[in-house]
């Protein structure tokens, strides 16, 4: 295996209208699409050319089926999403005048044990979900990953800022410290390091090998071994960025497991970022390359 994802398999759903009425019914557009960190990361990655695999729980419910089939569609290897008897994580997105509000339901994506791991994890490169890692339950089992992990490149994704916050960074880094990778935007950065941008970079490069801090529509800032440099975005008419930061993370992660330049590789990951960003879909079109 080249990348293997352990996390969030969820079901998202995504309201979009021009002006939400409390207590009263609106006109939109309503989309139902697969998605979650460890899903879409995946997913990217093996568009990136990688082999790619998913440890993940799901209900025992029809979205847990459709779930998995559809990563099964685009060659994602789902010998590792177990089933429970609850229902499948869902996400809810809500866009009014081009603001997002979201309302994650964790679902079966809390039922994930240690026990569902396997004894050694054994890939290219491993992504642990900070969605994981930062909410109980699931912190032990992205602990377990993290220590089962056998790669050179071992990743966790900051997820969100407000649950860095709540954990704090010292607990963040103490739980982290073996890992290779840190994937975080700004505000995740800003809440680890206290600093934006190249600055933010630069402070988690001194702890992980490879620190990328995502910054949307700007692109993306890369620390490797000390060494920083900055890519710009691509220019779009952004429709929905949800995902972007996982396919960002997926196109690099195939990059570095291949044994490409991270540098060269950046350019690509912030352009997949871009494709999700202009798009309504979280994922590339089937059997496109990326």
């Amino acid at each position: 295996m080249d990348v293997l994802c352990i996390g969030d398999v969820m079901l998202d759903v995504h309201a979009r209208s021009g002006e939400l009425a409390l207590g009263g019914d609106v006109h939109g557009r309503v989309r139902v699409r697969p998605g979650g960190t460890s899903a879409n990361a995946a997913v990217w990655a093996g568009a990136a050319g990688a082999e790619a695999g998913v440890i993940a729980a799901v209900g025992d419910d029809m979205a847990g089926g459709m779930l998995t089939a559809a990563l099964e569609q685009r060659g994602i290897d789902t010998a590792g999403v177990v089933r429970r008897p609850s229902s499948t994580g869902v996400m809810l997105v809500l866009s009014e005048h081009g603001d997002r509000s979201m309302v994650a339901d964790r679902g079966a994506n809390a039922e994930l044990r240690p026990a569902d791991l396997p004894v050694t994890l054994d890939a290219g490169a491993v992504l642990v979900s900070g969605y994981l890692l930062l909410q109980e339950p699931g912190r032990e089992v992205a602990l377990a990953a993290i220590e089962r992990a056998a790669t050179p490149w071992l990743a966790v994704e900051a997820a969100s800022w407000p649950l860095v916050e709540q954990a704090g960074p010292d607990r963040f880094f103490a739980d982290t410290f073996a890992a290779t990778v840190i994937f975080a935007n700004e505000s995740e950065a800003e809440a680890l390091v206290g600093v934006r941008g190249p600055g933010a970079a630069a402070k988690l490069g001194a702890r992980y090998r490879i620190a990328a801090v995502k910054r949307g529509a700007s692109g993306a800032v890369l620390s490797v071994d000390g060494e920083v440099i900055e890519v710009a975005g691509d220019v779009i008419d952004e429709v929905d960025p949800t995902g972007a930061g996982d396919a960002f993370d997926g196109v690099l992660l195939a990059a570095l497991a291949a044994g490409d330049d991270p540098f060269v590789a950046l350019g690509r990951a912030c352009h997949a970022g871009a494709q999700v960003a202009a798009s309504a879909d979280a994922w590339p079109e089937l059997g496109a390359t990326v």
